[in-house]
């Protein structure tokens, strides 16, 4: 390249330095690392307790049997039939009857309970309870650049030094 090439090349390279100087510079630094102090914050995650109880249920009573009333009414009537004479033969057959079912009744159901078995049955019973945890949610690193003491909140530990971006503009007065 020539020497007037050169120079012009040169000129060029200097009158631009001030058009990238008023853009700014930017580059990269650390800061010592000062302090780090985490942001704690409170989270409710609400879970279920559960607990089995037992308890006693009555279960029905069981069908009571109709055939011993019929077979004793039957019978009954026709032993009331055979005691009766005349007009109180009816009355004698019908009060027959009726003892007769109410014999066979208690004779046929005789051991059969009034109520059924009580029985024990599980019953699962839960509610909801507060479960508090403690979460980090960030960093406040205080550092130091160059003698003065910057703080910035992070979403990590730096540990002992910082990566900077340093941006350099002109002051505006």
């Amino acid at each position: 390249m020539n020497l007037q090439a050169k120079l012009i090349a040169a000129l060029l390279s200097v009158g631009a330095l001030p058009l990238a100087q008023a853009q700014g510079a930017d580059f990269e630094d650390f800061g010592r690392v000062v302090s780090v102090r985490p942001q704690v914050e409170q989270v409710n995650r609400p879970r279920q307790e559960c607990r089995t109880e037992y308890v006693q249920v009555q279960q029905p009573a069981p069908q009571r049997s109709v055939g011993g009333a019929i077979v004793g009414g039957l019978v009954g009537g026709l032993a009331g039939n055979q005691i009766g004479g005349g007009s109180g033969r009816s009355v004698a057959t019908a009060a027959g009857a009726i003892a007769g079912a109410l014999v066979g009744d208690r004779v046929d159901n005789a051991n059969t309970p009034n109520s059924g078995p009580v029985s024990d049955q599980a019953v699962k019973q839960c509610r909801t309870v507060d479960h508090w945890e403690s979460r980090t949610s960030g960093y406040e690193v205080t550092y130091d650049y160059r003698g003065r003491n910057y703080t910035s909140l992070m979403s990590y530990d730096p540990g002992e030094r910082v990566r900077l971006r340093v941006v350099v503009e002109p002051a505006q007065r």
